[in-house]
């Protein structure tokens, strides 16, 4: 018969000595996030962790505190896909944009319907009779409040890569992909138009073209190229041949954009997070016909 009053088990062992218990009572763990971080930057500074590992760590306890609000991109600048579009006009979007996954919506933008893979469009070339609805892939949406790591679990439990943020009211607030919960851990993650900083923001293509960075100084093309860069209102100053290009077009460049300013032609060739990364830049004399 079993005792009914088993013996108690031993408390677990305390196996720190008594020089670690002194140190914890003379210096107590983080109290904060803000604690916590300095510490990480300790532990750098006494070469316990490298730089890398301490700013992603960093990421991670900052991440905690982010929602999808405050990386998503705005409703204003989502690349959308008009289902009522023939086939000529979705292929034209997908190539001008150049991404892989687009929302979908029928009659409103706000009426999202579903998500289109750029690689579907390629079975309505195969197969014309396809309806577009049959590609469509279910679309997620999230509140705008959701921390970014819950929407992580929710990427990774999932399988998505994108999800349509909604505001208190019901309405589309904007997208957040996965790419951009995991570049506050990483940091930017750098695509096939990104270059190392000492590669230069302007350097020369095959095609004897030249490729800008959207984010190098005026001064230095004018250097570069021998012109004079100015706006069509000269009391406007820019510092960055991006903002001036954006200035003088009116709107937010999209990639395939181009617009000639003191006898250069500049193409867009990538846009980040509603910024041109990069132009493709020829003299206007130097363009094939």
């Amino acid at each position: 018969m079993s005792d009914p009053h088993p013996p108690r088990l031993p408390d677990r062992e305390d196996k720190r000595t008594f020089l670690q218990k002194l140190a914890e009572f003379i210096h107590p763990g983080p109290d904060s996030i803000a604690e916590l971080i300095e510490t990480l930057a300790e532990a750098e500074e006494n070469h316990l962790i490298g730089a890398e590992s301490r700013a992603m760590l960093e990421g991670v306890i900052r991440m905690a505190d982010m929602t999808a609000g405050d990386v998503m991109v705005p409703a204003t600048r989502m690349d959308l896909v008009d289902i009522g579009d023939d086939y000529d006009v979705l292929m034209h979007g997908v190539i001008d944009t150049a991404h892989s996954r687009f929302p979908v919506y029928e009659g409103e933008r706000e009426n999202i319907i579903g998500i289109l893979m750029a690689k579907d469009l390629l079975k309505l070339q195969r197969a014309p009779e396809l309806n577009i609805r049959a590609l469509l892939r279910p679309a997620v949406f999230v509140p705008e409040s959701i921390r970014l790591n819950d929407l992580l679990r929710n990427f990774q439990g999932n399988r998505n890569h994108q999800a349509i943020v909604i505001d208190e009211f019901g309405r589309v607030a904007g997208l957040v992909t996965i790419e951009d919960v995991l570049e506050q851990i990483v940091g930017e993650i750098e695509d096939e138009f990104d270059i190392a900083e000492d590669e230069g923001d302007i350097y020369g293509l095959a095609d004897r073209t030249y490729r800008v960075s959207g984010d190098t100084t005026i001064e230095r093309v004018d250097d570069a190229f021998g012109v004079t860069l100015t706006g069509s209102d000269p009391d406007d100053e820019f510092d960055t041949i991006g903002g001036l290009i954006a200035h003088e077009m009116g709107h937010v460049p999209k990639r395939g954009e181009h617009h000639t300013l003191a006898g250069l032609n500049f193409v867009v060739m990538h846009t980040k997070g509603g910024a041109v990364k990069w132009f493709k830049v020829s003299p206007v004399a130097d363009e094939a016909p």
